[in-house]
């Protein structure tokens, strides 16, 4: 044992070691500051409709993506009695990595200008993102895998995300800037996957056990993760103005009553554990992520995050020993139902009112969130049916890239 806890330490430094070379020394080649400009000044290599200068209403969300990836996803995943301060660090470890290499490997993609990748504000928002959908599947095999094998998933894992993203919102315009497919989704069904792979029934067996004694420490670590989400979620959902800030909220307060009402039928408590406030939270946030920008109207924010407050505790009551006893899957933090079905939940709601995009409806905010249609180069039928077929993709590039990496 002595022996393999040192070799465990040692592979974890040197690996760290090699990997951050690697990022110093292609950093130094290919990143450069992006150059100041105006949006109409945008170099015709970059797609600018998607990321606007690094100014303005910007800045608020260059400053509350990180806070939300390190303290509000990150304190997801610290919750297990045998590894709370472990996860935390491990958690800090995957983040300074990831992003990193999320710079690298978005930059390749959309912010390559002769031969150099250009960085601003929003480039780190990006890489934020992703790296937010790496913590999500982190939390599906959370206390089965070392240090050494989160880094080879986030390596692996960064690179995939990114591809669905640009496949999704570069190539095909889909509309999804509060992230239901790229990040919760995507992020879930990809740790899911990993997870089946890392099955072995004797060990599982010991983490059920060790889920059931985790107690008053997970709840301390949801109380600081929520009230970081819903202080911050909300102000970085959109670049459609405030509707998509005013949904997000309407999401939250609704998910967050529907839990007092299932909850303590459930699990025969008088009142919801904070844990399971914190995940209506989340599912408040995944199923609001697309269509929050879009019509929803406000009792309609209240009647999505109602619905999905319900399907959360529904999920972790029904859903979830299913997933163990048929499909050998152990979702430690319960992933699926906090991210994973409110995130297919609000990508068929923005399909859904994708229909209502018009001139009418929408005024100047069309442009925001729909350019192709108030462009009049696709109709909404068009933008609908794309919308409906990012779903399938995203969750068959999830299931690649989970089963590559488990």
């Amino acid at each position: 044992m002595p022996e393999h806890t040192a070799a465990s330490r040692l592979g974890l430094s040197g690996l760290c070691f090699l990997l951050q070379i690697l990022n110093i020394l292609l950093f130094a080649v290919f990143v450069r500051y992006s150059p100041e400009s105006s949006p109409g000044q945008c170099p015709p290599q970059l797609n600018c409709s998607r990321r606007n200068s690094d100014s303005g209403f910007q800045q608020p969300r260059s400053q509350g993506v990180p806070i939300q990836v390190l303290l509000s996803l990150g304190l997801l995943v610290a919750f297990l009695c045998r590894y709370g301060p472990g996860s935390a660090a491990t958690s800090i470890l995957i983040i300074a990595f990831a992003i990193q290499w999320a710079v690298l490997i978005q930059g390749i993609f959309y912010f390559l200008l002769n031969g150099k990748i250009h960085v601003g504000a929003q480039s780190l928002v990006s890489a934020d993102f992703c790296t937010a959908a790496v913590l999500i599947s982190t939390g599906a095999v959370l206390g089965r895998v070392n240090p050494v094998q989160l880094l080879l998933l986030a390596l692996l894992e960064v690179t995939v995300c990114t591809l669905n993203e640009f496949i999704l919102l570069s190539l095909m315009g889909v509309s999804d800037s509060g992230r239901s497919l790229t990040l919760h989704t995507f992020g879930a069904y990809f740790g899911l996957v990993v997870s089946r792979f890392l099955h072995q029934p004797h060990k599982d067996k010991g983490k059920r056990e060790e889920l059931q004694s985790m107690g008053q420490q997970r709840d301390v670590f949801a109380v600081l993760g929520t009230i970081f989400l819903w202080i911050f979620w909300p102000s970085f959902t959109s670049n459609a103005e405030n509707w998509a800030v005013l949904n997000t909220y309407f999401s939250l307060v609704a998910s967050t009553v529907a839990t007092f009402i299932l909850s303590p039928v459930l699990c025969e408590e008088s009142t919801p554990r904070m844990v399971q406030i914190q995940d209506a939270t989340l599912a408040g946030m995944a199923v609001m992520g697309m269509a929050g920008e879009m019509l929803v109207t406000p009792f309609g924010a209240l009647i999505a995050g109602f619905l999905v407050g319900l399907i959360s505790p529904l999920g972790f009551r029904f859903l979830t020993p299913v997933l163990h006893s048929r499909l050998k899957i152990q979702d430690t933090c319960g992933v699926h139902n906090t991210h994973g079905l409110p995130g297919i939940l609000g990508a068929l709601l923005g399909t859904l009112l994708t229909l209502l995009a018009t001139a009418d409806t929408y005024g100047d905010r069309l442009e925001l969130v729909f350019p192709l249609v108030a462009q009049g180069s696709r109709t909404v039928t068009h933008q609908a049916l794309i919308q409906l077929s990012a779903l399938p993709l995203t969750l068959l590039l999830a299931a690649l890239g989970g089963c590559l990496t488990g």
